[in-house]
């Protein structure tokens, strides 16, 4: 296994943990929030997308698909205190968006060669993130750092324990 197989696979077991968290929930459940000050869980699908969206765009520029008029701004770090829900899409919207925002991820990275990978990250990411590869990691990463927040919100509702 390479270092594209290991970020790839990595990738597609966060997507597999956080859909299997929201398979079975309807549109309005999605608009429940695990906590005080936490956002519901529409906004974070939202924001998931819109994230990746813009760190692929910072790695690889014109590798982001295209999203919905006002997406990125409905799911932005600014506007994550004032939620608007009457501007949040549905579940089957979210669905779609994160599979093509995956997809052109893993595009992404198949074109990024190894030696790529060890190419300085962004600037604003560099600090933390300090190369191509390990901003690639983040991207696959990113869906389990929300993940948790949808277990929450499971029990509160009743669902059953999927994984």
């Amino acid at each position: 296994m390479n270092a594209q197989d290991a970020i790839r696979t990595t990738a597609e077991t966060s997507a597999f943990i956080l859909k299997t968290y929201f398979s079975d929930l309807e549109d309005a459940e999605l608009l429940e929030s695990p906590g005080e000050g936490c956002n519901c869980l529409a906004w974070q699908l939202g924001h998931l997308i819109s994230s990746e969206c813009h760190l692929l765009e910072m790695v690889e520029p014109g590798a982001a698909i295209e999203l919905p008029d006002g997406f990125a701004e409905t799911y932005s770090t600014e506007n994550s205190k004032s939620v608007d829900k009457t501007k949040l899409h549905t579940k089957e919207e979210y669905l779609r968006l994160l599979d093509e925002v995956r997809e052109a991820t893993m595009a992404s990275l198949e074109r990024t060669s190894e030696t790529d990978l060890d190419a300085p990250s962004p600037e604003k990411f560099r600090e933390m993130f300090p190369t191509v590869g390990h901003m690639y990691i983040l991207l696959a990463t990113h869906d389990m750092m929300h993940a948790g927040q949808f277990v929450p919100v499971r029990r509160k509702l009743g669902k059953a324990i999927l994984i």
